[in-house]
This record gives C-alpha cells, sequence and structure tokens, in this order.
C-alpha cells in the first residue's frame, strides 16, 4: 500500500466526520494511508498544551500510556468505519486490549505515527494489530478487538 495523495488524505474536518469524540479527547490529526478492510496509517502530533500534561507529570511531561492505546484504538475505529458494509453510520466500540506493550515514554514535540492492521474479522467482531512509532523506533503497541454496529442510523 503506498502513501495517499495529499489531496486524499484525511485532516481533522474529515476525521470529525468519521469519529464522535472532540476535544479534548480527539487524538488523531490526519490519516495518510488506508487500504479499507486491511490497514490504515494516522498521525498524532503531541504538544505540551496537551491538558493532561498539566498533571501527568508536573515538570516532567509524559504522555499517559492509556492514552497511547486510545489513539490506536481511534485511528483503527476510523478504519473500521471507512470499512463497514452496512448503510448509515456505524458505531465502533473498544471492547479489548490485549498484549500492550510500551517501549518508551512519549513527550511533548513527538509526531505519533500510528500503524493499525486487521488480524482477524467476523461480523461485528474486529481483531487489529497497531504499534505506534516515534522517529521509526516503537514506542507502544497492542492487540485491540472492537464490536462494529453497523445497522446505525445515518445522521
Amino acid at each position: 500500500m503506498t502513501k495517499l495523495p495529499s489531496e486524499q488524505e484525511m485532516d481533522i474536518v474529515h476525521i470529525q466526520g468519521l469519529l464522535p469524540h472532540r476535544y479534548p479527547f480527539l487524538l488523531v490529526d490526519r490519516i495518510i494511508e488506508l487500504e479499507e478492510n486491511v490497514r490504515v496509517v494516522g498521525l498524532k502530533n503531541v504538544t505540551v498544551n496537551e491538558p493532561f500534561f498539566e498533571g501527568h507529570f508536573p515538570g516532567q511531561p509524559i504522555m499517559p500510556g492509556v492514552l497511547l492505546l486510545e489513539v490506536m484504538a481511534q485511528v483503527g475505529g476510523i478504519l473500521a468505519r471507512k470499512s463497514a458494509l452496512g448503510k448509515g453510520r456505524p458505531t465502533v466500540f473498544l471492547t479489548g486490549v490485549e498484549k500492550a506493550k510500551f517501549r518508551r515514554p512519549v513527550v511533548p514535540g513527538d509526531q505519533l505515527r500510528v500503524e493499525v492492521q486487521v488480524l482477524r474479522r467476523k461480523v461485528p467482531f474486529w481483531k487489529m494489530g497497531g504499534k505506534i512509532l516515534v522517529d521509526d523506533g516503537v514506542v507502544c503497541e497492542a492487540e485491540m478487538t472492537a464490536l462494529v454496529r453497523e445497522d446505525s442510523p445515518s445522521e
């Protein structure tokens, strides 16, 4: 799979049309690669202005691991939403996280490259594997399961 042409990349406005999350909990800035039912790559720019840095940790800002998993889940949710077979607006619910590993801290100034691929799919359940990289080094990886309810009414 190749990178999406810049005119096909998903910016924040497009992402907001796919995910129900909003500030301060929308944690995906851009989608740069997408192959429906197979794989997606998203970006998250980590800035010192993120509200969680105020308390995690004062004087030594580190992005919480649970939020790294949330970034991964949101990118996986975009893949599931774009791949859904039903009509309307499918809803994606994270149902499990396994084999989560955190390799190094994420700090302000890092750009997260979030890669998620489908491992198995048996409607309505999806199993996805994901990893987050900073400067080509893995900082987090996990397997996630999700329930994709494709019968949600369109808005």
